[in-house]
C-alpha cells in the first residue's frame, strides 16, 4: 500500500513536469478530452464584476484590490517570462534583532515563471535553476531539457479572463499572508523553523511599478525558548521582479581576480567534457550608443545607467556625508574602467510616497538600530548572467564600537586622538568612510582580497612618503587590513586608514570594462592578457580568503599587515607595550569604574593573541599561486625553512614564555580584562590563550604539511616537526634540565605543551592503541573572543588541499609520541628534585603521559 502511494505521488510530479518541457510552453495544449476533469472556467462576466468592485493599479501586472483581497491581472505576454522573487526583512522584534536579523537583509531569491493552463483553468508557477545553457538545434538540447526540468511550486485558480482573453486574473493572498511558503518562507530561511500563524499575519499593502511588484506583509509565528512560548512577528517585503528577455552578456570569472560568481554549465554536441564556468557578479555598465567610439578610443564616458546608492533616512546626520564619500571614493576605480559618474550617492528623496528602501528599484545603505557590531554588503543577482540588479549595505549602529576598539589598540601609540573612551565625530567619521568603501566594494561584486596587505613591505608602513603616496595599509580596501599598527611613534606616518588601492582599480577595470564582443568566450584572451601584464607584481595579487582557524597560505590572512608577518608583529608588540602602562590613564573618568580599562586591556590581549595566530600560519604554510600556461611561478611553494623557524622563535619568545609586560602589568590591580560582561583573571587568560596557541601549532594537519614539504624538498631545505619540537622543548624545559624550581607559569607552559600534544593526537593514536588517549575537558578562551569582522565571512577558502588522509600511520603520530617519551624520561629523572610544587608537577606529567600512551 505504501509503495502504491509513493508511485502515485511520483507520477503526479512527472505529469506536472511533463507540461513544462520548454520555456514558453502553453499548458493549454493538453488534449481536450481531459477537459471534463478540470475545474469550471470563470463566468463570462467575472472580469467585469471584479473590475467594478476593485481599486486598480497598473504596472508590470494590474493589481485589483477588493477590501483585504489582492488579485493580479497577468498578461499573456508575461507568461513564461523570467521573474525573480526577492524577499527582504523590513522589521523584526527584539528577540530576532538581538540574534542579528535586521531590516535590509535578504532572506531568499528565487527564479520563477508563470504559465497559463486554460484547460485546467489555472496558472502554474514553476522555479528552475538558470545555471545550464545549450545551443538550440544541438542534439543534446533535448537531453538537457529532460534532465534540467522546471519544478512546480504553486498554482492559482483563474478567477477571470481579461478583455480578449489576453490576460488572466488570479487571487494571490495565499502566497503573501503566510498560508503558503512557495514565495516567502521566512522562518525556515532564517533557520528558525515553524509555521506562520495565518490568523496573526496579514498583507500590509501592495504596490506595482513597470518592472516589479512590492508586497509588504506581517508574518507571525511562535517558538519555544527555555520552556517559554515566544511570539515573533517579522515584517517582510517581497519583490517580484521582471528580468530582461535577453540577459546581460556574462563575464567569466578567473581565480586570479577576486569576484563573487555564479556557477554555470555549458552543454554542446562538440564537447568531449562539460564546460563549467562562473559568471562574475557585476552591474550592467555600458557606454551610451553615441559614445561607443569615444569609449573604444580610451575616452572616459558616462554609462547608460549609473549605480546609485541612497542613504537610509534613519542614518544619524553626522555620518551621512562620510558614508556617501565612501561610495564616491570608487569613482576613480570606475574611471579606470572608462566610466565617469558611474557611482552616485545621495540622500533618500523626501516626500516621495513610492520610495521604499526595501523596493528592489533602490540600492540603499540601510542603517540598523542594533547592538550587533557589524556591516555587510550583499547584492541581488540575475542568476542567468551574474548581473547585479540591486544592492543593500546593512550598517549596524554598533559597528562603531569595533572601529573604536581597532583604532585604540592599533593606532593609539602614534595618534593621541584614538586614546579616549569616546572619539571625536571627525575621527570616527574617517573610519566610517573606510567601512563604507569596503562594504560598497562588495556590492560591486568584489570578494575579500586577504593578500592585499602582503603587497606592502613592512618597513614601508613606517614611511610617511610611502603611506602618503600609496594610501592606507594595503593594495586593496577589500582586505581586512584595518589600521596601521606597524608605524612607531616618531615615524611621522599620518595615512593609517585603509584606502581604495591599486588592486581595486585593476579589478574594477578587469570586470567592468565594456568589450565589443558577442560571447564571453571571446573575451577570455583579452582578460587573461590584462592579468598577465601585472604578473609577479604583488600590488595586483589576489589572495583568496581562507578559514581563519587554519590558513594554509600565510600571505592571505585576516587582520595582518606587511610582507613579513613576524617583523610586522614585533613592531605591533612594541606598540602594545606602549599602550599597557597607559591603559588606566587613557580610560579613567571621574566617578566611573575601571570597566573601560578592562575593555582596553582585553583588546590588547586579543591583539596579542591575533599576532600569535598570524605567525603560526607560517609554520607548515604553503604559498598557493594560480599559474597559467607561460607563468614562471609554481602552484605550491612551501614557506621557506628560515621563515618557519623564525616564526616558532617568535611564538617561544612572545607566547610560550609568558610575557611579563602583559600579564604582570599594574592595570590588573584596577581591572581584569572584560569581555561581554565577564572578567578574566591573569592566570586564566594566560593559560587558556597559550594553550590555544600550542594546540593550533601542533595539530596534525600542520605537521603533515611539514612532512609533505620534507618529502618534496628534502630534509635539508625543510623545517621538520622534529626540529620544531626540539626548538620548543629546549626552551620550556630548560629550568627542569637545570634542576631549578619551576615557577607557576613554567609549570603551566609544560602542562599546556604536553596536553596539546595528547589532545591533538587523540583521534590518530586511539586506532593504534588499546584505548584512546586521555582527553582533558579544556575550554579555549579564544572561543569566547569576538571575531573582529565587518561582515559574515565568505564561505570559501583556497582550493581544498588534503593532507590528513590515514593520519594514524603518519609521521605526526611518531613525532608526538617521541616527544612524550622524551618528556617522560626527563620527568622521571627529575621527580625528586625541586620544591613540593615542582615535584608534584613532575608526578602529574608522568601520570598524564603514561595514561596517554597506555603504559599504566
Amino acid at each position: 500500500m505504501v509503495r502504491t502511494k509513493t508511485f502515485i505521488l511520483g507520477a503526479i510530479a512527472l505529469v506536472a513536469l511533463s507540461l513544462l518541457s520548454e520555456p514558453g510552453y502553453s499548458l493549454e495544449r493538453r488534449k481536450k478530452k481531459h477537459a471534463k476533469d478540470t475545474t469550471e472556467v470563470s463566468k463570462p462576466d467575472a472580469y467585469g464584476d471584479l473590475v467594478k468592485k476593485a481599486k486598480i493599479t497598473e504596472g508590470m501586472v494590474k493589481i485589483l484590490t477588493i477590501e483585504n483581497d489582492y488579485y493580479f491581472e497577468v498578461a499573456d505576454s508575461l507568461m513564461g517570462r523570467d521573474l525573480l522573487i526577492v524577499n527582504k526583512v523590513s522589521g523584526v522584534p527584539y528577540e530576532l534583532n538581538d540574534a542579528g536579523l535586521n531590516r535590509g537583509m535578504e532572506s531568499n531569491d528565487k527564479l520563477v515563471r508563470f504559465y497559463k493552463d486554460k484547460s485546467m483553468n489555472k496558472v502554474w508557477v514553476t522555479t528552475y535553476n538558470g545555471k545550464v545553457s545549450v545551443p538550440e538545434g544541438d542534439a543534446i538540447s533535448e537531453s538537457v531539457k529532460a534532465n534540467y526540468r522546471e519544478s512546480v511550486i504553486e498554482y492559482f485558480p483563474i478567477e477571470a479572463y481579461g478583455k480578449d482573453s489576453t490576460s488572466v486574473v488570479i487571487k494571490v493572498n495565499k502566497i503573501f499572508d503566510g498560508s503558503e511558503k512557495s514565495f516567502n518562507d521566512i522562518y525556515n530561511e532564517i533557520s528558525l523553523g515553524g509555521s506562520v500563524k495565518k490568523d496573526l499575519s496579514k498583507i500590509l499593502g501592495v504596490k506595482v511599478f513597470p518592472k516589479n511588484v512590492v508586497v509588504k506583509a506581517l508574518m507571525t509565528t511562535q517558538v519555544v525558548d527555555g520552556g517559554v512560548a515566544v511570539p515573533l512577528t517579522v515584517e517582510t517585503t517581497t519583490n517580484l521582479v521582471l528580468l530582461p528577455k535577453v540577459p546581460m552578456k556574462p563575464r567569466f570569472a578567473d581565480p586570479r581576480v577576486g569576484f563573487f560568481a555564479t556557477e554555470h554549465i555549458y552543454f554542446t554536441d562538440e564537447q568531449q567534457q562539460v564546460e563549467k564556468r562562473e559568471f562574475v557578479h557585476r552591474w550592467r555598465l555600458e557606454p551610451k550608443p553615441e559614445d561607443i567610439e569615444k569609449y573604444k578610443r580610451g575616452e572616459v564616458v558616462e554609462p547608460v545607467k549609473p549605480i546609485v546608492f541612497y542613504i537610509d533616512p534613519s542614518t544619524p546626520k553626522q555620518w551621512r556625508e562620510e558614508i556617501k564619500a565612501g561610495v564616491r571614493d570608487w569613482q576613480a576605480a570606475f574611471e579606470a574602467a572608462g566610466f565617469k559618474n558611474a557611482v552616485v550617492a545621495k540622500d533618500a528623496p523626501e516626500g516621495d510616497e513610492d520610495f521604499d528602501i526595501d523596493d528592489i528599484r533602490y540600492s540603499v545603505i540601510t542603517y540598523a538600530a542594533s547592538q550587533q557590531a557589524n556591516a555587510m554588503g550583499p547584492s541581488v543577482v540575475d542568476p542567468r548572467s551574474g548581473e547585479i540588479i540591486e544592492a543593500d549595505v546593512v550598517w549596524w549602529h554598533n559597528v562603531m564600537s569595533l572601529l573604536h576598539t581597532w583604532m585604540r589598540v592599533q593606532t593609539a601609540p602614534i595618534d593621541p586622538r584614538a586614546r579616549a573612551n569616546k572619539l571625536s565625530d571627525e575621527h570616527m567619521a574617517s573610519a566610517i568612510r573606510f567601512v563604507s568603501s569596503h562594504e560598497v566594494g562588495h556590492t560591486f561584486g568584489l570578494k575579500h582580497n586577504m593578500g592585499a596587505s602582503h603587497a606592502f613591505p613592512v618597513d614601508s608602513l613606517r614611511s610617511p612618503s610611502f603611506t602618503a603616496k600609496m594610501g592606507g595599509t594595503a593594495s586593496s580596501i577589500m582586505d581586512y587590513a584595518r589600521f596601521n599598527y606597524v608605524a612607531q611613534p616618531g615615524d611621522g606616518v599620518k595615512e593609517i586608514t585603509p584606502k581604495i588601492g591599486t588592486y581595486d582599480k585593476f579589478a574594477i577595470n578587469w570586470a567592468y570594462r565594456w568589450l565589443d564582443t558577442e560571447t564571453p568566450q571571446e573575451e577570455l584572451p583579452i582578460l587573461n592578457e590584462w592579468i598577465q601584464e601585472h604578473e609577479g607584481d604583488p600590488m595586483y595579487w589576489y589572495g583568496e580568503q581562507q578559514d581563519p582557524k587554519d590558513p594554509i597560505d600565510p600571505r592571505s590572512q585576516d587582520e595582518d599587515l606587511g610582507d613579513d608577518i613576524v617583523k610586522a608583529n614585533r613592531y605591533g608588540i612594541m606598540n602594545l607595550k606602549r599602550i599597557v602602562p597607559n591603559i588606566v590613564a587613557w580610560t579613567e573618568e571621574d566617578g566611573e569604574s575601571f570597566a573601560e580599562a578592562g575593555k582596553l586591556l582585553m583588546a590588547v590581549i586579543n591583539q596579542w593573541k591575533m599576532y600569535a595566530g598570524h605567525v603560526t600560519a607560517n609554520v607548515g604554510g604553503i604559498y598557493i599561486n594560480n599559474p597559467v600556461k607561460g607563468s614562471p611561478e609554481d602552484r605550491y611553494i612551501p614557506v621557506p625553512k628560515e621563515i618557519q623557524k623564525e616564526s616558532v622563535k617568535y611564538l617561544i619568545e612572545e607566547v610560550f614564555i609568558v610575557p611579563e609586560w602583559l600579564f604582570g602589568a599594574e592595570v590588573w590591580k584596577k581591572s581584569y580584562p572584560i569581555q561581554m560582561g565577564v572578567e578574566y583573571s591573569p592566570y586564566t587568560v594566560a593559560r587558556e590563550l597559550q594553550y590555544a596557541t600550542f594546540y593550533n601549532l601542533l595539530k596534525d594537519e600542520r605537521l603533515l604539511r611539514m612532512f609533505d614539504s620534507e618529502a618534496t624538498l628534502g630534509r635539508a631545505k625543510s623545517y621538520t616537526p622534529e626540529e620544531m619540537f626540539a626548538d620548543i622543548h629546549n626552551v620550556i624545559f630548560a629550568s627542569s634540565k637545570a634542576g631549578r624550581n619551576l615557577s607557576i607559569y613554567e609549570r603551566m607552559t609544560q602542562k599546556n605543551f604536553i596536553d596539546a600534544i595528547i589532545v591533538s593526537s587523540n583521534r590518530a593514536v586511539e586506532k593504534t592503541t588499546k584505548k584512546a588517549l586521555h582527553h582533558s575537558n579544556t575550554c579555549c578562551f579564544a572561543s569566547k573572543a569576538p571575531e573582529f569582522t565587518i561582515e559574515p565571512r565568505e564561505e570559501v577558502q583556497l582550493r581544498t588541499l588534503h593532507f590528513s588522509s590515514m593520519g594514524r600511520v603518519s609521521e605526526a603520530v611518531s613525532v608526538k609520541r617521541g616527544e612524550l617519551l622524551k618528556v617522560l624520561k626527563l620527568a622521571e629523572n627529575k621527580r625528586n628534585t625541586g620544591n613540593v610544587e615542582t615535584r608534584n608537577h613532575y608526578e602529574d606529567l608522568i601520570i598524564r603521559i603514561k595514561e596517554a600512551l597506555n603504559m599504566r
